[in-house]
């Protein structure tokens, strides 16, 4: 058959009202809507993307989903790149009789002025001028098969038809080729209306048919028109022409609907048409030309052949356009949908996941304030109790130190009666001895302190140190709870007794040379006691060196008659003595606690109540006395007597220092107390400042996790406004409508 050539530029009443622009208008939308859907996709792989490379949004979104959200977006690419070549195409088809098409052709629109052809397989451009060249170009090239296409590119501006994306595809005649098959998968799967062109001079072929069956099998329920060419010729016969119509009608009817079953039996009336394709092209021809439609020699009957074939092209266009809408783009639009939902489930369940580690973390922060606060409170009050017991502890210590050290004092002389080491009096060996006596009695009283002392304490600073640790233990990080034992020293911990003996008592000086224990200078310091007896020897010593120039002159020759001595220089030193004699009885007296002596010394007068012979007698056992001490004066004696002295000097020396060696055990106490709740002070600044940065940490995983679900819920409504939009594109394009 003759390939339909496009149609001259359609008349002023379609205008831009053609049915075929709601194609154009639809794929505009449908693009649109995918540019957004890719967009925001897009930027939901970016979202994901950043929250699994946080670590503190870690588990919020999973690998999975981004990958989903990845192929989501590789998929929305293709489907915008094939939306970009969709456009409406129609099939024409029919018997090869007569002059027809060697091969397929497409016709389709372009923005260049000039008109071209391509042939399969090459991308030269042929130049054409005219519909006839073309014609006769195709005809005469022997060299196309029937199975390869050739595209025509005709301009926009020439035919309104391709203005609307719109493909004209032309085959050669369906009984040329058994490759029937391989044609429909070529150049068939993506056509929306099939215009099948018949010869009303004949009845339908089997050929025809039988090609149409094979579209039927492969597409579901194609969009098919019959169109009865050649009508025309039946205005020779005009008293059949109602009777050949109605026999084409049911035969038509017929095979649309009961072979082919693609329309009911009142729809199938609408696709088909009795027409004259030449008559129609020759009056488009005239009407471009300024001439009527109808001049020329037209057979009778040709206005309703082309009112009819004007219905054709109105059904024709609206049919093609919705048909091209739906078949086009509703699947896309479905597959839009459900990639929108699934990503808008996708914001839905981070959104989820957020809101939950939010609750989350803002229990546990609410926790960490609550236990902060709880530890800064109990940290005081723990402060001011153990500063508390520290110091009544280190009170106690003092005061049982004294206690002891003075005790250990009042029997110092057994310390030094234990000591034993080699004697002798001369000033080497005493050196020696005294350095020795010295270390020993400290030593010694050390122990004997330590003995009374330093259990009771150490006991007492244990206790303390288990009560801090019992007190700060909740209040210590988890980790140093089960290492509370490292903040006490392991060493057991002993009072250090300073005594220092060796400098408290480094001017100790002995006085080991022999005293008689009844001479004047005993007697003095024995009943007058040391002050006195100091002023009665001075007082002794300067009447001595007064007598002695008087006795001198008494005894010289020239001096004449001896003579008593002078009384004393004045009155003062004679009441001095006085005092002195009285003293010293007074002290003798309370010592013996005996009656008054026989005889008293007031004065220089000594009543004589005694005879010579128990002065004789007297005088003879102080000698013995005196004789008897001196021989008894041995080493072991001298030994005794610095052993005596040093024990009054040193007692003497340690009660001075007394109140300091208490006060400084009372320091090592506090020190080592304090210490131990130092550590433990540490431990718990340490147990704050965790608590701060956990709760800072919380404080900015919880904006973290805020700004997802902000950004979240920003996502899922603009999936919502896409799911709108599409909603909107089905039921404006995709539904049938009234």
């Amino acid at each position: 058959m003759a390939p339909p050539p496009p149609p001259p530029p359609p008349p002023p009443s379609r205008g831009d009202f053609s049915p075929l622009k709601h194609f154009v208008v639809a794929k505009k939308k449908i693009s649109d809507v995918f540019d957004q859907l890719l967009n925001y996709v897009n930027e939901t792989w970016e979202f994901v993307e950043d929250i699994s490379g946080n670590k503190a949004l870690e588990d919020i979104a999973t690998r999975e989903q981004k990958v989903e959200i990845q192929t989501y977006a590789h998929k929305i690419t293709v489907i915008k790149e094939v939306l970009a070549r969709r456009h409406m195409k129609v099939a024409f088809f029919g018997s090869g009789i007569g002059h027809t098409t060697n091969c397929f052709l497409s016709v389709e629109g372009t923005d260049e002025d000039k008109a071209y052809l391509k042939t399969e397989g090459s991308e030269e451009e042929q130049s054409i001028k005219t519909v006839n060249q073309l014609a006769h170009a195709l005809h005469m090239d022997e060299s196309l098969d029937a199975g390869c296409l050739v595209r025509v590119f005709w301009p926009k501006t020439k035919c309104a038809l391709l203005r609307d994306d719109l493909v004209l595809v032309d085959s050669p005649g369906t009984d040329v080729t058994s490759q029937l098959d391989s044609w429909i998968d070529k150049f068939c799967l993506d056509a929306d209306v099939f215009v099948l062109v018949a010869n009303s001079e004949s009845t339908l072929m089997n050929t025809e048919k039988h090609f149409f069956h094979k579209v039927n099998e492969r597409l579901s329920k194609p969009n098919i028109f019959i169109l009865n060419n050649r009508w025309d010729a039946s205005a020779n016969e005009p008293e059949y022409m109602e009777d050949v119509r109605k026999q084409h009608t049911d035969r038509c009817v017929n095979f649309l609907v009961e072979e082919l079953k693609v329309v009911d039996r009142e729809q199938a009336p609408n696709r088909i048409f009795f027409v004259s394709a030449k008559e129609v092209l020759n009056s488009r021809m005239q009407r471009a030309q300024g001439m009527p439609e109808g001049g020329g020699a037209l057979a009778e009957g040709f206005k309703e052949r082309l009112k009819e074939f004007q219905s054709f092209e109105r059904r024709f266009e609206e049919c093609i356009s919705q048909s091209a809408v739906k078949t086009k783009f509703e699947q896309h639009t479905i597959r839009a949908k459900q990639i929108t939902e699934k990503v808008k489930t996708i914001m839905d369940t981070v959104n989820i996941e957020a809101a939950e580690k939010r609750v989350a973390a803002l229990e546990d922060r609410e926790y960490q304030m609550d236990r902060l606060e709880f530890v800064k409170n109990q940290l005081n009050l723990l402060i001011s109790e153990i500063k508390k017991k520290i110091k009544a502890i280190s009170e106690e210590v003092e005061s049982k130190v004294s206690i002891a050290m003075g005790e250990e004092i009042c029997r110092l002389h057994v310390i030094v009666d234990e000591f034993h080491s080699d004697f002798h009096p001369s000033p080497h060996i005493l050196k020696i001895y005294k350095s020795e006596l010295l270390s020993h009695v400290e030593e010694g009283m050390g122990k004997n302190l330590a003995f009374r002392c330093s259990n009771a304490v150490h006991a007492s600073v244990q206790s303390s140190q288990r009560y801090m640790i019992e007190s700060m233990l909740p209040l210590l990080p988890s980790a140093a709870q089960s290492q509370v034992g490292m903040l006490v020293p392991n060493r057991t911990f002993d009072l250090s007794y300073d005594l220092n003996c060796a400098t408290i008592c480094s001017d100790f000086q002995e006085n080991i040379e022999f005293r008689f224990s009844l001479g004047f200078q005993a007697l003095a310091h024995r009943f007058l006691g040391p002050a006195n007896a100091q002023r009665a020897l001075t007082m002794v010593e300067q009447n001595l060196q007064t007598s002695r120039p008087a006795l001198a002159q008494a005894r010289t020759p020239a001096s004449g008659p001896p003579s008593i001595a002078a009384p004393p220089p004045n009155q003062t030193a004679l009441m001095t003595q006085e005092d002195l004699m009285v003293a010293m009885a007074t002290n003798l007296a309370s010592i013996t606690s005996r009656t008054s002596m026989s005889i008293i010394v007031v004065g220089g007068v000594v009543w004589k109540t005694v005879g010579w012979r128990l002065i004789a007698l007297s005088g003879s056992l102080y000698g013995l006395l005196y004789l008897y001490e001196r021989l008894t004066w041995t080493t072991k004696a001298k030994e005794r007597a610095l052993k005596r002295q040093f024990v009054d000097y040193a007692s003497e020396k340690l009660q001075l220092i007394v109140s300091f060696t208490s006060a400084n055990c009372s320091h090592q106490v506090q020190q080592e107390m304090a210490t131990t709740f130092a550590r433990l002070c540490q431990q718990v600044d340490q147990t704050q400042k965790e608590l701060e940065a956990n709760i800072r940490q919380l404080t900015a995983q919880i904006e973290q996790l805020e700004a997802v679900q902000s950004r979240s819920k920003s996502l899922r409504h603009k999936a919502t406004e896409l799911e709108k939009q599409l909603e909107e594109f089905t039921n404006q394009y995709l539904q049938p409508q009234e």
